[in-house]
């Protein structure tokens, strides 16, 4: 008899056998990926653990602080609160951010795009420097805005305001196109730059290096403990060349012309042509850079923005004129140094020139003159000769050797050029050609020339340095927080002019002469020190003509330059030269009180 009990057994067993291959296959295969994961993949499990439980909260590092000459503070940093998004364990809810907007007059399109174009475990920086009763309300109504964190963060602060504006400059947020620049460099998104002036140039050696602290939170996203903490690095501090208290009568001395004048820009600077070093830079209209510091508003950006007279612009640097009669110094140099004329010939000033019929500003003829009377009386007539006689090409030639035409090197962003009179300008931008009474207008000073007052200082600085130019700038020392030397700079010689010594005081004697007997004498009259000057009238195709003054002191060991514009202020003897005579009365009140330049 067949057992079928026995039958049946033995295909059941048969049918899981396969059953049983499987599951241990499956199990196997389990244990085999566990133990890969533990053994191969388990620092990266690890990671992405400890992410969801520990974030990185950043401290920013504070920017180097600015100190003048003196050691007096120029630019430093001041508490200020920030409120930022930190989402923990969850997004911002549009709730929370349609709250945040409304407290904060911040759109709420502008909220989430910060929120979209972030990376990371970093706050998310809506507004900065807020008022002490938004803090309040935040922190009395924290379980409704969660997420939102306040942080304690350095605001910028400039202390003189819009005194020094466009040389400090100001920062800003990063823009997005600054950030893909500058990412290799750590920039972060949210994170201060340098926008403009030395903020801009040095950058990198003021901002410091962030810190930041460890901390674990709970599932909630509260803090639990902190788990490590990096100190904040401060940027490194500059010793500036300026001299706030001359930047500050510089400004005041600007500032009470225009008034007086009802005129809207100007611009100054002050150096010391024996080095280079950058007393003071003054250019009108002008902006209060805290206002970036923490976020302008619509309003005082269109305030500037809309200005004709441009704000942003800094003319000591960026503003190209016509150098007018100043330009007379570069003429004069160049036809006793290629013996063009003798300093004793006497040419004869009838009212105009006798091969073209131009004449001098009033209309006046001063008769027979030599080079010292030309010079001290700023003569039309006289300076179209030497043009005639020098031609473009060569005049161009001494312009060039006096360093125009061509940026200085100013540790200052946007420097521009200027420009030398040429046939080949001409020729490149009008395809025309080149007549003598072009000649006559660059000789003094008008038709093709450009210059920027920095550059029109530098002449001048030249003749006070017996032909030495040297490279202009605004920063004496880089130093650590603790006083540490980082780096100095030194003197640097940019250029010699090529003439004999004995020229080079021709020039000076002549520029001394107008301020004893010339153009500039009623103005210095009872001066208190010995100056060489030359004032200047530039034609202005859009208005009034701009007035001009450079000068330099005291005349037998000068260690000040000044050089002044002022835009559509008319005659430079009444617009700018009162500028120059208050600005280097102070320096020299300056000098005697600190000691010298």
């Amino acid at each position: 008899m067949i057992d079928n009990n026995n039958n049946n057994n033995d295909e059941y067993i048969g049918r899981l056998k396969p059953l049983a291959f499987l599951i241990t296959l499956v199990i196997a295969v389990l244990i085999g990926r566990v133990g890969y994961l533990q053994v191969y993949d388990g620092e990266y499990y690890s990671r992405l653990a400890d992410g969801n439980r520990i974030r990185i909260i950043p401290s920013v590092a504070p920017r180097g602080t600015f100190f003048d000459r003196n050691g007096q503070l120029l630019v430093t940093n001041r508490p200020g609160f920030t409120v930022s998004l930190l989402p923990l364990t969850e997004p911002v809810s549009p709730k929370v951010i349609a709250k945040l907007s409304k407290l904060l007059n911040v759109p709420t399109e502008d909220i989430q795009k910060k929120i979209d174009a972030h990376v990371g475990f970093d706050p998310i920086r809506i507004k900065q420097d807020i008022t002490p009763d938004i803090v309040t309300i935040l922190e009395e109504q924290k379980d409704e805005f969660p997420g939102v964190v306040i942080e304690v963060q350095p605001i910028r602060n400039y202390i003189l305001k819009q005194e020094g504006a466009h040389t400090f400059g100001y920062v800003s947020e990063i823009s997005d196109e600054e950030l893909e620049t500058k990412k290799e460099l750590g920039y972060k998104s949210g994170d201060m730059i340098g926008k403009f002036g030395l903020e801009k140039i040095y950058d990198k050696e003021v901002r410091g290096e962030n810190g930041g602290e460890q901390v674990e939170v709970d599932v909630a996203g509260k803090p639990v403990q902190i788990l490590g903490k990096k100190e904040p690095t401060p940027g490194y501090d500059l010793i500036l060349t300026i001299d706030r208290d001359l930047q500050v009568a510089a400004e005041n001395a600007v500032d009470s012309m225009l008034a007086e004048i009802h005129a809207n820009a100007a611009a100054a600077v002050v150096l010391n042509p024996q080095n280079g070093e950058i007393l003071a830079m003054v250019s009108r209209p002008a902006f209060d850079p805290n206002l970036f510091a923490h976020g302008i508003s619509t309003k005082d950006w269109n305030a500037i923005n809309t200005n004709p007279y441009h704000p942003m612009d800094n003319k000591t640097i960026t503003g190209e004129y016509p150098p007018g009669s100043t330009f007379k110094i570069v003429t004069g140099t160049a036809a006793l140094a290629a013996g063009k004329v003798t300093p004793g010939e006497m040419i004869f000033d009838s009212g105009t020139h006798w091969i073209i019929p131009k004449g001098n500003a009033g209309g006046e003829a001063l008769g027979w003159l030599n080079f010292h009377a030309a010079l001290a009386h700023s003569d039309n007539v006289y300076f179209y000769e030497m043009g005639n006689r020098l031609g473009v090409d060569l005049l161009g030639h001494y312009a060039r050797m006096f360093g125009l035409g061509e940026i200085t090197g100013i540790d200052l962003p946007y420097e521009s050029p200027g420009m030398v009179a040429s046939k080949e300008y001409k020729m490149k931008v009008y395809e025309e050609e080149w007549y003598l009474s072009e000649t006559f207008d660059a000789a003094i000073g008008q038709g093709f020339n450009l210059v920027t007052p920095l550059q029109a200082a530098m002449v001048m600085g030249e003749i006070a340095a017996n032909g030495k130019r040297f490279k202009p700038h605004l920063v004496k020392k880089i130093l650590t927080q603790d006083g540490e030397l980082i780096k100095e700079f030194t003197p640097e010689l940019s250029g010699t002019l090529d003439v004999s010594p004995e020229i080079i005081k021709l020039v000076q004697d002549g520029l001394h002469e107008v301020t004893k007997t010339g153009t500039a004498a009623r103005n210095f009259a009872g001066f208190q020190y010995e100056i060489a000057g030359k004032t200047g009238t530039a034609e202005n195709s859009q208005g009034r003509d701009h007035g001009w003054f450079v000068g330099y002191g005291p005349f037998d060991n000068p260690t000040v330059c000044v050089a002044v514009i002022v835009e559509q202020g008319g005659y430079g003897a009444t617009s700018a030269v009162p500028i120059g005579r208050k600005i280097l009365e102070a320096a020299f009140a300056l000098q005697a009180k600190n000691g010298s330049y």
